[in-house]
């Protein structure tokens, strides 16, 4: 009784408990009942499934704001919005790494799957390092809301070419140290094949693992934003971790619904780069401007709230022209 009670982390440790159960049990439901066998999920089964881990996500939320306090529960909606509407963006540079594999709608779930176990990992090392040098070094607060405030101005005026998924240096790398093949052998991420030049067998592997391998370093590109800017809301290392956690959890799902309309999201990336941009204009305000009092959470998440929304509103009503012609 005494360890469930001990503090892990600024945080009773019973609740670090019942939320990694929570993990593993819609991890458990996703490889159990959901991804039994390899099939493309439709729209509307997609959308559905989206709106439970959603549902999930608020119920937990409310739970953290009954067990912790209305300040904690709104620093976590805070970090939930954002985190889902920068996992958009996410989907989008999916989507792209799944075509330039040529991987079937019926393999991608799993490659998603596995994709969003090893992200639960490296986000809670980012995590936890962030926590540690932030709680031994209170200025690198400064410098996460400097370099949100930068990453939000240059969004705003970057283009829109696609990224060189082939022509990343870890694949480059890979394609010339590991044996590969050239095509698809079903959900298999390892394959025994013989070798071209000694005839031994070796263990190749296939466009699916390089597929998962470049997800997951896309997650850490996006991972240099998303866990700055839950840090600029809060520095509770359970509410930075389960916000984002509980975000990424229904991003396979909601990936099956936005892959296909992804276009029709094209002006939320403005909304995301204001979003960036306010969230580190705050830790300044609060400081300089309201005398080290705190800036108020109920303000910053109607304001990301609203900005995101404003985005996404605008983003489908500016492209209906664009949905129209994509469903030619």
């Amino acid at each position: 009784m005494e360890f469930l009670i001990a503090d892990w982390l600024g945080t009773p440790a019973w609740f670090w408990l019942a939320f990694i159960g929570l993990v593993v049990v819609l991890t458990a439901f996703d490889l159990g009942v959901l991804n039994r066998e390899n099939r493309e999920m439709g729209i509307g089964e997609s959308l559905k499934l989206s709106a439970f881990y959603i549902g999930i996500a608020l119920a937990f939320g409310a739970w953290v704001w009954a067990a912790k306090g209305g300040e904690a529960g709104l620093q976590y909606y805070t970090g939930f919005f954002i985190e889902k509407a920068l996992s958009i963006d996410n989907i989008f540079v999916i989507s792209l790494i799944f075509s330039t594999f040529a991987i079937p709608p019926k393999y991608q779930y799993r490659a998603l799957l596995w994709g969003i176990v090893a992200v639960i990992v490296l986000r809670g090392l980012m995590i936890a390092g962030g926590a540690a040098l932030v709680s031994e070094y209170g200025w690198l607060l400064y410098i996460f809301a400097a370099f949100l405030i930068f990453t939000g101005v240059k969004m705003f005026f970057a283009s829109d070419a696609p990224m060189d998924v082939k022509g990343n240096p870890v694949v480059k790398w890979l394609s010339r140290h590991i044996p590969l093949t050239h095509e698809l052998h079903g959900e298999k991420f390892f394959v025994k094949q013989g070798d071209g030049k000694t005839g031994k067998v070796v263990l190749a592997a296939t466009p699916l693992f390089l597929a998962l391998v470049v997800i997951n370093l896309a997650d850490l590109v996006f991972a240099v934003d998303s866990v700055p800017a839950i840090f600029a809301i809060t520095t509770d290392t359970f509410i930075v971790y389960t916000s984002n956690i509980m975000a990424i959890l229904g991003l396979r799902a909601l990936y099956f619904a936005l892959s296909a309309m992804v276009h029709r999201f094209h002006y939320l990336k403005y909304a995301l780069a204001l979003v960036l941009i306010f969230i580190g204009s705050k830790i300044f305000v609060a400081d300089f401007i309201l005398g080290g009092g705190k800036f108020p959470p109920l303000v910053s998440l109607g304001v990301t709230v609203a900005l995101i929304a404003g985005g996404v509103v605008w983003s489908l009503v500016k492209t209906r022209g664009a949905a129209s012609v994509a469903e030619r």
